[in-house]
């Protein structure tokens, strides 16, 4: 074991290849089906609006993916990103477990979200597009996308739910500062968004209604794709250069982890640092637990079900079978903006219900308050997504010394929360409330999933 508490691979440790966990699963996930026939859907179907070869990237089962020089050439900005030891955070809480973070919030954007917005910007441009649509939660991902695309030189439309547009205005102006357009959703801009406004002009938006948005901009439009940032294949794909660096920098440590931990809203840094420790234990190697941590306030892996359904609230997308709070829901303006989908990953809900992961549901203020400890002792003030993150990591340490015995533990610090101060002010104020979503709207969202 080191006791260096900073581990950094060479610019040529950065992965060269994507990873795919899809052909190590004892079983393949259920197929997406097309809405109007509930028929597994053909690469046609999902040519109106995504390049080819993300559609070929989402269908893969290959093992392995390259990824093309002119994306590593923007990657090698920020990544190898660092892995830390949090030994200040141990001294703190007394604990003999070890803890290490693998911190994506060195990335222009910083967040995880540009490891897939390079790559997306990347197929969409050599698909001869003009301009991107997308939909933005708590404007992590709008701005990586905005990124991506002023590099590529590609316009982007962002819509972003209206609550996360009004708490976080920096994000907002990130985005206009790499020349992409935002629109509050629900937004005049569209029809689905119209349609919405006109059933309730005061909506807070969620990012179900952003995505019928980003989606009928893209399929209404030529030159126009749509770009997803977490849920699909392709998108745990590109993030899986988390979790391969994380390999390398856990041996520079001397250790493995047994349990790996990630914030969960659709799963795409969950996926990105989990899934190539998954592959490791699907081939044999050492069995690792793989937590997954999301808001009690939307809760669906731990109280969703298992279902075919939307991805967006106007029933525009493919049915995905997936574990879902129903495409009508509409969640409290919690401040993890990020986390705040009806559904998740059909490939991360397939592998929760064969047990190859966990999942945990955590309430807002303990949240909060792990984020707060977490950035008095190691210094970074974690945005609040990723605060699920440690809150989690903080509980295996404390079980840890209540069993007096060593854990390792890994988990991702998916991004800095330097555009969330409001929130935090919130919580200092003693104004942060907990909110569960609660059973019977669960229950009255059932209703309505598709007959599949």
């Amino acid at each position: 074991m080191s006791d260096t508490t900073k581990f950094v691979l060479s610019e040529k440790q950065i992965p060269d290849a994507w990873t795919n966990v899809v052909p190590y699963l004892p079983t393949p996930p259920p197929p997406p089906l097309h809405p109007g026939t509930h028929q597994p859907l053909g690469p046609q179907d999902l040519a109106p609006i995504f390049p080819m070869a993300l559609i070929e990237q989402e269908v893969s089962t290959q093992p392995e993916i390259d990824i093309p020089g002119e994306v590593l050439d923007i990657y090698r900005l920020w990544r190898p990103t660092p892995l830390f030891r949090a030994r200040r955070l141990e001294q703190a809480l007394g604990t003999p477990a070890h803890i290490y973070y693998k911190y994506e919030g060195v990335s222009p954007a910083g967040s995880h979200k540009p490891n897939t917005a390079v790559p997306q910007a990347y197929y969409n441009k050599k698909a001869g597009m003009r301009r991107i649509s997308t939909e933005t939660g708590a404007g992590q991902w709008g701005s990586a996308l905005a990124l991506a695309c002023r590099l590529f030189g590609l316009d982007c439309t962002v819509y972003m739910v209206k609550v996360s547009y009004q708490q976080k205005p920096y994000r907002r102006s990130l985005m206009r500062a790499w020349g992409a357009e935002v629109y509050a959703s629900p937004s005049e801009h569209t029809q689905a968004g119209h349609k919405m406004l006109a059933a309730d002009p005061d909506s807070a938006g969620s990012l179900g209604m952003a995505i019928s948005e980003a989606v009928e901009d893209a399929a209404t439009h030529a030159d126009t794709n749509y770009s997803l940032g977490s849920v699909l294949n392709h998108v745990l794909l590109h993030q899986s250069v988390i979790g391969i660096e994380a390999q390398k920098q856990m041996a520079l440590a001397g250790e493995r982890p047994e349990v790996v931990i990630g914030c969960f809203g659709g799963g795409s840094n969950f996926g990105g640092i989990a899934l190539p420790y998954a592959i490791e234990t699907l081939k044999g190697g050492p069995k690792t637990r793989l937590l997954a941590v999301e808001p009690l306030a939307c809760p669906s892996l731990t109280k969703g079900v298992y279902a075919y359904d939307f991805g967006d609230t106007a029933q525009m997308t493919p049915l995905l079978r997936m574990y879902t709070l129903g495409h009508d829901f509409m969640p409290p303006g919690i401040h993890a903006g990020g986390l705040r989908y009806h559904g998740a990953a059909p490939l991360l809900s397939h592998m929760l219900a064969e047990g190859l992961i966990e999942a945990r549901a955590v309430p807002q203020v303990p949240v909060f308050e792990a984020a707060v400890l977490f950035a008095r002792c190691e210094g970074i003030l974690p945005a609040p997504e990723a605060a699920h993150a440690i809150r989690a990591a903080i509980d295996e340490a404390l079980a840890a010394r209540e069993e007096g015995r060593a854990r390792t533990i890994l988990f991702c610090l998916s991004g800095h929360g330097h555009f969330d101060l409001g929130s935090y002010d919130t919580f200092f104020d003693g104004k942060l409330l907990d909110y569960e979503h609660p059973a019977e709207a669960i229950a009255r969202a059932m209703q309505t999933l598709p007959r599949v």
